[in-house]
């Protein structure tokens, strides 16, 4: 296995990391540790997750994946098998939400409760909170640092501005920094990402951990409609926005590259992923065996330039 090492921080990730939002949720937990098992199995260490997931779904309240994983880490006695990542930040409800001190305090010991482990290995500021000074901010995660709760932080959602200041004030400061950011970026989501980010993070030594790799499952090809959308719970909700002119161009580049490898969509477009800047592990998830199965397959699969070109041209924003 290819391990990459996270920005500049002691954490040493599989090139694919498990996207936790469907434990719970689409995948039940008996799925859940099925497919948790068999990660590990393949020799994959990297398992992403939030205070948050599932809390937009019927009757969810937040904290049910962490939650699923804390249950398979206690059966499964795995945890020195992986590099767990969960966020902070979100809105769980009732005022918990943002990045001030005290409640990171609180909801990192939610979070570990969950987990039903000691420490995290990268806890990440879910989205920027432009309320709270990112000194605040950092100097809580310092502490957790410290404590021994917490191994490594991380960003996501944050801007190209906001990022640079919170690398500033820790480097002035003395204060642990980012080593990652989890932007939204697949071969749709191009443009925000690659147009201030991705060179900050290759200056900056950031490793790049990118959430909807699949565009929630578009770049899959199995959504080419607004029927097929329909057909599932993710689809309904995420998929629509891809339903165009753009996206039915890159169906289509997909399905030439996969005609000439071999490989399945999926596994084209995280083969393209892993080749651009500062990726370190795109995030992806599955809620089958073959779908992690294709999953496993994709990181072994090499695109040579003229694959990439054509990918490259039919994506262009």
């Amino acid at each position: 296995m290819d391990y990459r090492t996270l920005g500049r921080s002691p954490l040493k990730v599989s090139p694919l990391c498990f996207g936790g939002n469907v434990f719970g949720w689409t995948a039940d937990e008996a799925t859940s540790f099925s497919l948790l098992d068999a990660w590990v199995d393949a020799g994959f260490n990297f398992i992403d997750t939030a205070d948050v997931y599932s809390r937009w779904a019927p009757g969810h309240t937040g904290g049910e994946s962490e939650t699923v994983i804390g249950k398979w880490l206690k059966a499964s006695k795995k945890r020195s098998k992986v590099i767990i990542a969960t966020k902070v930040g979100n809105d769980m409800g009732d005022g918990k939400v943002g990045l001030k001190a005290p409640y990171i305090r609180r909801a990192v010991e939610d979070s570990l409760r969950r987990l039903q482990t000691d420490c995290i290995d990268l806890y990440q500021s879910h989205k920027d909170d432009e309320s709270t000074p990112v000194a605040e901010t950092l100097q809580a995660f310092a502490q957790l640092v410290q404590a021994g709760k917490v191994r490594v932080i991380g960003a996501s959602n944050f801007t190209a501005a906001r990022l640079v200041e919170s690398l500033e004030t820790s480097r002035k400061q003395g204060l642990p920094r980012y080593e990652s950011l989890q932007p939204l970026y697949n071969l749709y989501d191009r443009a925000v990402f690659e147009k201030d980010l991705q060179q900050l993070c290759v200056d900056q030594e950031l490793g790049v951990i990118n959430y909807y790799a699949l565009a929630a499952g578009f770049l899959t090809g199995k959504y080419r409609s607004a029927a097929d959308a329909s057909k599932s719970a993710r689809g309904a909700m995420t998929v629509s926005k891809y339903l165009n002119e753009r996206g039915m161009k890159i169906l289509a580049a997909l399905d030439t590259v996969s005609a000439a490898t071999g490989a399945t969509p999926g596994q084209v477009s995280i083969a393209w992923l892993l080749t651009r800047p500062a990726i370190a592990s795109p995030i992806a998830s599955a809620t089958s065996i073959a779908q992690l199965n294709d999953l496993v397959k994709a990181t072994e699969l090499k695109l040579d330039a003229s694959m990439i070109a054509e990918l490259d041209r039919a994506s262009a924003e």
